[in-house]
């Protein structure tokens, strides 16, 4: 049965395929060790480095890999990248760990991928896990066999390796960034696992419901191993019916993977209208809503920078300029949120909530940006005045570029009424809300100048 059928929408809610006969591999091994993928088309993820023409895909293929980094959350496939490249670059693969190798294991290492390559040519692929655990010496040891090819290092760590391997290896190596798996594409793993009866757990009678296995792809958040694991646990302990067949719903999956199910899809009305809820409590000022309907999200396993951008964009168009800070603060939230993830990510975006719910509200950024946009999309393309012209080159002053430019900072209070737009508009209306009562009673004072300097001007023409 093809994938397309195994997922195919029917009457019926449940996912079926039959029961292939067992095979003889060693089944003792976790499902996700036993789903590594063997090859780059059946990697799944990462399409930004290993699509058709990108880099990283056009230097396996051609062999003209020298040292890499992975860097990126578990899950990904660092480590089933490593080994790809190593196959198909017939090269020996040696693993090492930063937690528990030491600098003898190194050396033994490096010793072996040396003679190999003396005596038959053959090239090795050093894989370090966790590279970012070994400390400096020990990433140094490894600079003279990189530097002259002996070995072809590939890193992997979770963190950063700008910030945490040693510049002379990064220096030397190509970074590549490894992203979570989206929910389609944990949701494709989960599919083939389902139907693999060599590697996979095909060889059993499974019926899971569609809804479960999106359970299992969402909430597992991105991590590959953490899906497939959480699919073995459901397929393992969950006693076949009189048919003989392995029934995994949805209430299954919520206990497989630790986390009840929340009425909400990632792409449908559940989706909308939650986050919707959210910015309207915000900007209702009520961070008791805003907070439960945040949680929701979270507890749904929504991507944390969705909601921060949502947070940011909220700050600037419905606080805007009576409280600044609000937007200072949204973008800090969104930076944590993208650099920690949940479930930590939790406190700085319930900060930006509860901040913005409670600040002083104005739309008066977006009302007054938006008269603008409409402006200039249907109205008469205006000109810049002459005196606002450039006149910082040779032979502007020919032009009478900048003649009569009055400049800002020679004037008491550092305004001076001049035209600034050759037209008669006024877009920006303040609130008298927050800091913006402050912002109204300077441009009101401004606006009462500019107005009569334009009536001096008028009588005296």
């Amino acid at each position: 049965m093809s994938r397309d059928d195994l997922f195919a929408t029917t009457p019926s809610p449940n996912l079926e395929q039959p029961a292939p006969e067992s095979s003889d591999l060693p089944r003792h091994q976790p499902l996700a060790a036993r789903m590594r993928p063997r090859s780059l088309d059946e990697f799944v993820g990462q399409s930004h480095i290993l699509g058709e023409g990108q880099l990283l895909r056009r230097a396996i293929e051609a062999d003209r890999i020298q040292s890499l980094i992975f860097y990126g959350p578990p899950g990904t496939g660092k480590t089933s990248l490593a080994q790809i490249i190593a196959r198909q670059t017939k090269s020996k693969f040696e693993r090492l760990s930063g937690v528990e190798s030491n600098v003898a294991d190194m050396r033994r290492v490096l010793a072996g991928a040396a003679n190999r390559l003396e005596n038959t040519g053959q090239s090795t692929i050093l894989f370090i896990d966790e590279i970012h655990r070994f400390n400096k010496s020990q990433q140094d040891i490894l600079l003279p066999d990189v530097e002259s090819g002996v070995v072809r290092l590939i890193g992997a760590t979770t963190h950063n390796p700008f910030f945490f391997v040693n510049s002379p290896l990064v220096s030397r190596s190509q970074i590549f960034e490894l992203k979570p798996l989206s929910e389609d594409e944990l949701f494709d793993l989960i599919a083939r696992a389902l139907m693999d009866a060599d590697r996979g757990i095909g060889f059993m009678k499974i019926k899971i419901e569609k809804e479960a296995a999106h359970h299992l792809a969402r909430l597992s958040d991105g991590d590959a191993r953490k899906a497939l694991n959480s699919l073995e646990i459901a397929a393992l302990t969950t006693p076949p019916d009189a048919d003989g067949a392995i029934r995994i719903t949805l209430a299954v999956a919520e206990q497989s993977i630790q986390k009840k199910a929340v009425v909400y899809d990632g792409d449908g009305d559940a989706h909308y209208d939650t986050i919707s809820a959210f910015i309207k409590s915000m900007r209702g000022s009520d961070p008791d809503a805003a907070l439960y309907w945040l949680a929701k999200m979270i507890e749904a396993g929504e991507d944390p920078r969705f909601i921060a951008r949502r947070i940011v964009i909220h700050a600037a168009e419905d606080v805007g300029l009576a409280d600044p800070m609000a937007l200072v603060l949204a973008n800090a939230a969104f930076q944590a949120a993208e650099f920690i993830g949940w479930p930590e990510a939790r406190i700085p975006i319930a900060e930006a909530t509860i901040y913005i719910a409670t600040a002083n509200k104005s739309n008066s950024t977006v009302v007054a940006i938006d008269k603008a946009l409409e402006d200039v999309h249907s109205g008469r393309t205006l000109a810049v005045p002459e005196h606002l012209r450039d006149a910082s080159y040779k032979g502007a002053k020919r032009l009478g570029h900048g003649e009569g430019y009055k400049y800002a900072h020679d004037f008491e209070g550092h305004y001076v009424p001049q035209d600034y737009l050759g037209a008669d508009k006024r877009y920006y209306e303040p609130s008298d809300q927050g800091v913006e009562k402050k912002i109204k009673e300077r441009l009101d004072q401004w606006r009462k100048q500019k107005e009569a300097a334009q009536k001096k001007s008028a009588t005296d023409s």
